[in-house]
């Protein structure tokens, strides 16, 4: 469903498999213990490393694993609660994330995307959709969050969220939602390592890089259930560093 490698100090994530990596119990547990994993390999080599996530085929993620759901909304709440976890490893994760999209981002999995500091994708095929508004499903509170903290156009959020419009590359980084885009699948993923070489280059704190990144999207991280510092603890917590 996913595998991970290390790669010098970048942590290549794949969805592997040609399908459509829809988003289920099964993927998301393994999506997490990859990530718990990368984290737990980072902490014991010291500062300095990146993660990168990208999709095999044609899809990054088409979103919840509807199919599984079916008409039941109970099953497909029970997929909305378990995305929101996974959610909060990434904007929690102690190290800068790339989302390499290289195919179709969908609702739940451009969520994902979304949580990812840097989106690189291919401009010769796929979109970024939010379809909720199509499918007459309301946006999850946490969707809503991470959505206002990551598209920070009024314009861009509007299209998105409530025109469901199906965004390629180029748009997206007209937007603001994708920072750069590249010819081909291949590409899109070689340039993502390379970014996330560059990156974990840098030598930086991932406690410290983790809390910047909490603190930038507050209302994202509450959404998801990162509890947050009290001010007590930022000020213990900034001391400790200087």
């Amino acid at each position: 469903m996913c595998t991970l490698e290390q790669r010098g100090r970048v942590f290549v994530l794949t969805l592997t498999g040609d399908g459509e990596h829809r988003l289920g119990h099964a993927l998301i547990s393994s999506l997490r213990s990859a990530i718990a994993s990368a984290a737990e390999a980072a902490a014991k080599a010291g500062p300095g490393a990146a993660l990168v996530t990208v999709g095999e085929g044609r899809f990054f993620s088409n979103g919840l694993d509807i199919g599984w759901a079916g008409t039941s909304r109970a099953r497909l709440g029970e997929l909305v609660d378990a995305l929101r976890p996974l959610a909060a490893d990434l904007l929690a994760l102690p190290m800068p994330t790339v989302a390499a999209l290289t195919g179709h981002a969908s609702a739940g999995g451009f969520l994902l995307a979304l949580c990812h500091d840097y989106r690189i994708m291919r401009g010769d095929r796929g979109v970024l959709y939010m379809s909720e508004v199509d499918i007459g499903l309301p946006l999850p509170p946490y969707f809503g969050a991470v959505l206002r903290a990551k598209i920070t156009s009024a314009n861009a959020l509007r299209d998105v969220a409530l025109r469901g419009k199906k965004v390629k590359a180029a748009e997206g980084k007209e937007m603001g939602i994708v920072d750069a885009v590249y010819p081909s699948a291949a590409e899109t993923a070689a340039e993502a390592f390379k970014f996330a070489e560059q990156l974990a280059a840098r030598k930086w704190n991932g406690g410290v890089y983790a809390s910047i990144r909490m603190s930038m999207f507050p209302e994202a991280c509450r959404s998801v259930g990162i509890v947050e510092e009290s001010d007590e603890e930022k000020r213990k917590h900034f001391a400790s560093k200087l």
